[in-house]
């Protein structure tokens, strides 16, 4: 796994906006301030890991084994499983998801399940469709 500690950990794994890892993700630092990064939070153009935990993610592009989050808000995320309270997208392509309140997307959500944990949780596809059970 990868620990980020500090702002200067950080900034060694920015590239042009991009953060490429072949391992977890985890920040740790309590003030990671740029132009894409903040405290608990991944901003960046793409975000390729195997798992990522993090309080917020926002980012283009998401291609991640698993994510762990409290809020995605992203162009399009392309992941094995995702676990978030809140997830905004414009296209969802994923094996398992699972979310508290609210899981949008603008394009389209493909997934084998996706399960909101609230009574009254909804997930929707404002221009597009939802497809279950994808292989």
């Amino acid at each position: 796994m990868k620990i980020i500690n500090t702002q200067k950990e950080l900034e060694e794994l920015m590239e042009n906006n991009n953060i490429f890892i072949n391992d977890d993700l985890e920040i740790r630092c309590d003030i990671c301030i740029n132009a894409n990064i903040k405290a608990w939070n991944i901003k960046a153009q793409n975000i390729k890991a195997r798992n990522i935990k993090s309080w917020d993610i926002k980012a283009w592009n998401i291609n991640a084994e698993n994510i762990n989050a409290e809020d995605i808000n992203a162009g399009d995320i392309k992941a094995g499983n995702i676990n978030a309270r809140n997830i905004n997208s414009w296209d969802i392509k994923a094996e398992n998801i699972s979310y508290y309140a609210i899981c949008s997307a603008y394009k389209s959500i493909a997934c084998k399940s996706i399960i909101g944990g609230r009574s009254n949780s909804k997930h929707f596809v404002l221009d597009g469709t939802i497809t279950e059970n994808i292989k």
